[in-house]
């Protein structure tokens, strides 16, 4: 069976990108759709020694389609696992990535702008 040659031109991007990180803030793009079977490549991410040192996360999710529950419990545990509290701003979630991180009470650590 063929593959498909148009695939192959789409480049594989992470779901998760540390944009910047200075020591004391991050920023994190998210992309496309984040479902159970990226819950380790998630948790990976999130012990980046430049996430564990900032003292803020900015978390840009104006690209991330969906997020599924254990993501977003994951996500929660990498912000309360922490041996230090860490500031988190979430931008630009779509109502329904919103709505899901809410179910998990990701709204009692994070404040969500538009």
């Amino acid at each position: 069976m063929a593959s498909d040659p148009s695939a192959a031109a789409v480049p594989q991007t992470a779901p998760v990108t540390i944009t910047s990180a200075d020591g004391q803030r991050a920023v994190l793009d998210f992309r496309g759709a984040l479902d159970a079977h990226m819950v380790r490549e998630l948790e990976e991410r999130f012990a980046d020694p430049r996430l564990t040192e900032a003292r803020t996360w900015v978390l840009n999710m104006h690209n991330l389609t969906r997020i599924d529950l254990a993501c977003a419990y994951a996500l929660l545990r990498a912000a309360t696992m922490r041996p230090d509290p860490v500031a988190i701003t979430v931008r630009g979630a779509r109502r329904n990535v919103h709505r899901t991180l809410r179910e998990v009470a990701f709204d009692a650590v994070a404040a969500f702008q538009d």
